[in-house]
């Protein structure tokens, strides 16, 4: 799979301009823990890959960067897709929903999104009355992770 930068029908991302940053991050009901939660989907054919969570920082870094950072609440700390793993996602578009409390991210997804080296995290459905797994990794997460 090619990535954003590689791909020349992907626009850079990045918001370059600190006051539309803003606007869109004002936009945004954090709950009282600061939080938002953000929908990755693969921009092109709508695969959703993952819900992570995003900080008002996070939020920030993502538009600034065009690289998704989210905040992991188990690290305490902002979590930037595939720095530990290379599993990175490039920012296409970052939308608000009408509530304004959730947020999806449009990605160029490198790689698989789950940590447990499927391509998307939601992998368990009902089949025949059984929670079963509708997708097998692709990686093994060992690689991915070093463990």
């Amino acid at each position: 799979m090619t990535t954003a930068a590689a791909n020349p029908a992907i626009a850079d991302p990045a918001i370059t301009d600190p006051a539309a940053r803003a606007r869109l991050l004002d936009a945004i009901r954090f709950d009282s823990r600061g939080l938002v939660p953000c929908i990755a989907q693969q921009h092109d054919t709508g695969e959703v890959l993952m819900l992570a969570w995003m900080t008002r920082e996070a939020a920030e870094e993502t538009l600034a960067t065009g690289r998704v950072c989210y905040y992991s609440r188990s690290r305490g700390g902002l979590w930037r897709k595939g720095e530990t793993s290379g599993q990175q996602q490039r920012l296409v578009d970052l939308r608000l929903d009408c509530d304004g409390d959730t947020l999806l991210a449009l990605v160029e997804q490198t790689g698989v999104a789950c940590h447990t080296g499927r391509r998307s995290c939601f992998y368990r459905a009902l089949r025949e009355g059984a929670l079963a797994e509708i997708a097998t990794p692709e990686i093994a997460p060992e690689a991915l992770y070093g463990r």
